[in-house]
């Protein structure tokens, strides 16, 4: 493996030192020196204890200063209290890494979280790659190198996993050895003090032992980073990522763990999908999709094909296929002759293809090599029910040789448990995925269909789109100096000039005469909005009037606005009202919101405007910058996207005019950190281009 340079004293360290060696079997130092000693490192092994002799048969030196060369990878196991003396002297021996072993920093508490803070930047300070603390280690089973706390000794193979999680990472290590799954790299990240998930995925990118990534995250330090080096390697190979704490009990959980905070699950999913990771709900799914991408090659297409000995299981193959966004292809014309041909008369030899239940192996291999030879065909899916008539061994031999004449993924569901088991084992051996029912499978072969068309999508387009940045920067400081947080509109609406938004005209009024003037002026009919910085949300207080034609119109819904507004928020400052021009008669109204999201920076929103968007959860997101593919994407997205489009004869909105508004709030959303929340609600759109009515901007 050649990793990167910052990582290859950890992946691949020519020499190893152990600081804290016990001679006691049951102590953590005596663990990772047995570890590697059973996997088989080449490399020298410094061990260090104050007592020096010999230990499991190695010399033992008494201290770090009495080292015969500068170790590659130094491993800390000793308590809190010595582990910042133990990297020092390191980093006087000039150690290129240190694994942290012991727990008890920023997860317990301040003065753990200033401790690892120390050890971060005397890391950083020396150059040195730091992974933990509180870490179970990590492994290279390439080279023989298992440098971890845990006692299973996984196999070779090409999946890498990584995870926050140290226990965990034992409990994964343990189980994949009943499962006979290998890995080619696995590393527990722990508390992330020096390198980081972003890092590792660079590195297992670039590895050729890896074909698969597959992570546990309980949190992101930098979510930008990570977003950018995981969008990279997805380009090469799939990560496939479990992310924990997306409830409140969870980031509760996350916290008190690693010290960490867990986001915003909405950022994270944007984050994933952006990055084309692929997520997954349960550690079965983790490892399902893992040895189906390590096995098996991508289907070129979403139509897959389903052979069965059995009507029911056919069904569920079906149910599952429309709800994964597969297509059940009807067979060939050539395909369906050679399946009448070899099939009995009451087989249904339609998607998916039913050879009855008396089934033998070889009216299985008839048909799947009828079937594997048909182009309409992308993947193969071999069902098998255990009835008297199976020939579960032999079909499961059949599946295998037709494998390894066929360009296409094959997968199987054997469906039991005592009477498949041996089948299910052959598969699993020959590397031919096989589950307990249909529906992981369709999982499975959806996420790897997705992947092949994240991998062969047109490369994204990124749009830095015009604007004047420093005026909106002008009046963003001057705000900040003068400690206002909720933007007066005035500024609001500079701002938005400031990116080119389509504003209507507004004036700012501040009593009923001043609303007709400024009507009169606009041009009739307007709309009348009440301000006030303690009334963020108008609807609250039935705050809009909307087509005053006269004056007489303007006086009465000014009385009405206000007069309201007070009654409900006594409390509350009333600056005035907005006069603004009407917006087109028969528009749509949507909405465009970004925060800034602790983990990941700008979280873009988009939905239809009214309640029924949040009560529903019809919104959707992306993080920015947006790329084109990104906007029509985030549009297009909503379930409510067919009333953009345009139903019973309705003429479609001007989706563009959407897009740049999209586009220049991402633009702003990267300039500007400062801006909290941004929201543009409602913004008016129709087939002629959409209208920003009404802005609200919160700095800090």
């Amino acid at each position: 493996m050649q990793p990167d340079a910052h990582l290859r004293s950890l992946f691949n360290p020519d020499s190893i030192a152990i600081i804290g060696v016990s001679r006691s079997s049951h102590k953590l130092g005596n663990v990772i020196l047995s570890n590697l000693i059973a996997a088989g490192y080449k490399g020298t092994i410094f061990p260090v204890n104050p007592a020096g002799g010999e230990i499991l048969g190695i010399p033992t030196f008494s201290d770090i200063s009495a080292l015969p060369k500068p170790p590659d990878l130094g491993i800390i196991v000793l308590p809190r209290e010595k582990v910042l003396n133990a990297m020092q002297e390191l980093a006087e021996a000039n150690v290129s890494a240190i694994c942290v072993i012991t727990a008890g920093f920023r997860e317990t508490g301040r003065d753990g979280f200033e401790i690892e803070m120390e050890m971060a930047e005397l890391a950083r300070r020396k150059g040195i790659t730091l992974l933990g603390p509180n870490t179970l280690g990590l492994i290279n089973t390439a080279t023989g190198l298992n440098a971890t706390i845990a006692q299973a000794k996984p196999t070779k193979g090409s999946i890498a996993f990584f995870s926050q999680s140290g226990a965990l990472c034992s409990a994964i290590l343990d189980w994949a050895d009943g499962e006979n799954i290998g890995f080619s790299k696995f590393i527990s990240l722990g508390n992330k003090a020096g390198i980081s998930e972003a890092d590792v995925l660079e590195s297992l990118g670039e590895d050729p032992d890896t074909k698969v990534i597959i992570g546990y995250l309980e949190s992101v330090d930098d979510g930008q980073n990570f977003l950018t080096k995981a969008r990279a390697v997805t380009n090469k190979k799939p990560i496939i990522i479990i992310k924990a704490g997306t409830t409140q009990a969870g980031a509760r959980a996350t916290s008190s763990h690693t010290g960490s905070i867990a986001g915003s699950v909405i950022a994270s999913t944007a984050a994933f999908k952006q990055a084309g990771i692929i997520p997954v709900k349960s550690l079965e799914s983790l490892f399902d999709l893992a040895r189906a991408f390590a096995e098996q090659p991508l289907p070129k297409g979403p139509n897959l094909t389903v052979v069965t000995n059995s009507g029911g299981p056919g069904i569920l193959a079906a149910d599952a296929c429309e709800a994964a966004n597969l297509n059940l292809a009807r067979p060939s014309t050539a395909t369906l002759e050679k399946l009448t041909a070899v099939l009995p008369p009451f087989a249904a030899i339609y998607n998916p293809i039913d050879i009855i239940g008396d089934a033998k192996a070889e009216r299985y291999r008839a048909t799947l090599e009828a079937v594997a030879q048909d182009t309409m065909t992308n993947a193969i899916l071999v069902l098998l029910t255990p009835t008297a008539s199976a020939e579960i061994e032999a079909t499961a031999q059949v599946i295998i040789d037709v494998a390894q004449t066929c360009d296409k993924p094959i997968f199987a569901s054997f469906m039991g448990d005592e009477r498949i088991g041996p089948g299910r084992d052959m598969l699993l051996q020959a590397g031919i995925p096989c589950y307990g029912y249909p529906e992981p499978a369709v999982r499975a072969i959806s996420a790897m269909h997705a992947h092949y068309q994240w991998k062969t999508r047109p490369y994204p387009v990124e749009v830095c789109f015009r604007r004047d940045k420093g005026r909106a920067e002008r009046t963003i400081q001057s705000l900040m100096a003068q400690g206002i947080s909720e933007l007066p509109f005035s500024e609001a609406m500079d701002i938005a000039m400031a990116y080119e938004l389509p504003v209507p005209e507004t004036r700012l009024v501040r009593t009923s005469d001043q609303a007709v003037r400024a009507a009169k002026k606009l041009g009739y009919p307007v709309a009348l909005k009440l301000v006030s910085p303690h009334i963020p949300s108008r609807s609250d207080v039935n705050g809009v009037a909307l087509d005053l034609a006269t004056p007489r119109e303007v006086r009465d819904a000014w009385l009405d606005i206000t007069s309201r507004a007070q009654r409900k928020r006594p409390g509350a400052y009333i600056a005035g009202c907005l006069v603004q021009t009407m917006g087109p008669t028969k528009a749509r109204e949507v909405v465009i919101r970004f925060t800034q999201d602790p983990q990941f920076g700008p979280l873009v929103s988009f939905s239809l405007a009214g309640p029924s968007a949040e009560v529903l959860g019809d919104i959707s997101y992306r993080l920015a910058p947006l790329t084109l593919q990104d906007v029509q994407d985030i549009v297009r997205e909503i379930k409510s996207f067919p009333l953009l489009r345009g139903i019973r004869g309705e003429e479609p909105v001007n989706l563009a005019a959407i897009e740049d508004i999209l586009l220049s709030m991402s633009q702003m959303a990267t300039d500007f950190p400062e801006i909290r929340e941004a929201e543009l609600n409602p913004i008016l759109v129709d087939a002629e281009g959409a209208l920003v009515t009404d802005l609200r901007l919160t700095i800090g």
